[in-house]
């Protein structure tokens, strides 16, 4: 069974910095494409990155993008989620998510496994 624990959430300013970490159990972690998504109070889970596994290709929301670095390193069975210029309208549960046999459709969040999420709260 894999298991994906996210951590490193929070409460930061607005213009802040945060990392998420995200480790994952299971003998195939460098196989899985994974992603992080979130979803704020009220909405639906929407998308935020994805990093592929046979090559390292990395996708972000156009909300993120130039902000949020997304990264793995394979020997520690770990992704992490850089966040950096941090926005009120960041704050949200974020998840990890592992699987996705078909890169392209991570975004839509068809995923094989989910962590239970991560709040990050970023203030003004």
């Amino acid at each position: 069974q894999v298991q994906l624990v996210e951590s490193g959430g929070g409460l930061v300013q607005a213009g802040g910095s945060l990392r998420l970490s995200c480790a994952v159990s299971g003998r195939t972690f460098s196989s899985y494409n994974m992603g992080w998504f979130r979803q704020a109070p009220g909405k639906e889970r929407e998308f935020v990155a994805s990093i592929r596994w046979s090559d390292d290709r990395t996708d972000y929301a156009d909300s993120v993008k130039g902000r949020f670095t997304i990264s793995r390193n394979n020997a520690k069975n770990t992704v992490y989620l850089q966040m950096n210029s941090l926005k009120p309208e960041d704050t949200a549960v974020y998840y990890c998510a592992a699987g996705g046999r078909t890169y392209t459709l991570v975004r839509t969040g068809t995923m094989d496994y989910w962590g239970k999420g991560t709040l990050v709260t970023v203030s003004s």
